[in-house]
């Protein structure tokens, strides 16, 4: 297991050149693949990653004319877990190993990624798409990039929404100094986000059906 320093200096190594790849490529949730290589690389303490600078457990295939090697994995088939061995592609250096990650989703098999506008859609997609085995292959990135609030690289994670407002709304960001906390921990600029729900809050006011609904919770969510 990772030691807290190791998951620190992967996330800071790793995530930079996938950003630059992502936004070089068209993909707009780096998050989710940063999750990826934490995930399958184990935070690059896997042999498979420290080793082969394959940091996305991204299998040969009839298409690779590359380095291989040959590794025990394990792999789920009708919700049970088998002990395999497979040929993985191997890497000279961890930028190759990232390259060699889009070019290997840059197929009609993955085209759909780029639609993706959420981790937990890249994430959906590309389960789906077949890339891994794992029923709980989603949950498990997607809690990868909550712990380490991966959400961070996005580019468009700190714009405030219309979905944001609705979540303050609904109190997942909580009350007061907690949702102004909780905010600023996400990257986002609290003030510019309490502008933006008075700014609402003051259109509220003017459309009868949202002012009587309105009555009830804008109190509570115009302050911090």
């Amino acid at each position: 297991m990772a030691t807290e320093q190791q998951v620190r200096d992967f996330i800071n190594t790793i995530a930079p050149l996938i950003v630059n790849e992502a936004e070089k490529r068209g993909y707009k949730t780096p998050s989710a693949i940063i999750a990826q290589a934490c995930v399958e690389s184990a935070y690059g303490t896997s042999s498979l990653g420290y080793k082969y600078h394959n940091y996305f457990g991204m299998k040969c295939g009839s298409s690779w004319k590359g380095k291989s090697v040959n590794l025990a994995t394990k792999e789920e088939y009708n919700s049970q877990l088998v002990s395999i061995r497979d040929t993985f592609r191997v890497y000279n250096s961890m930028e190759e190993g990232v390259r060699g990650y889009f070019d290997f989703i840059a197929t009609k098999r993955y085209e759909n990624l780029k639609s993706s506008v959420t981790p937990e859609m890249y994430l959906s997609l590309i389960k789906s798409d077949g890339y891994a085995t794992s029923s709980k292959y989603v949950n498990t990135c997607l809690s990868c990039v909550e712990k380490n609030n991966l959400i961070r690289f996005d580019p468009n994670h700190n714009q405030v929404t219309p979905q944001l407002i609705i979540d303050i709304i609904d109190g997942k960001y909580g009350n007061g100094l907690t949702r102004k906390t909780a905010l600023i921990n996400a990257g986002y600029n609290a003030e510019e986000v309490q502008k933006k729900v008075n700014e609402l809050y003051a259109l509220s006011k003017e459309l009868d059906p949202v002012k009587k609904k309105a009555g009830e919770f804008w109190p509570a969510v115009i302050r911090f």
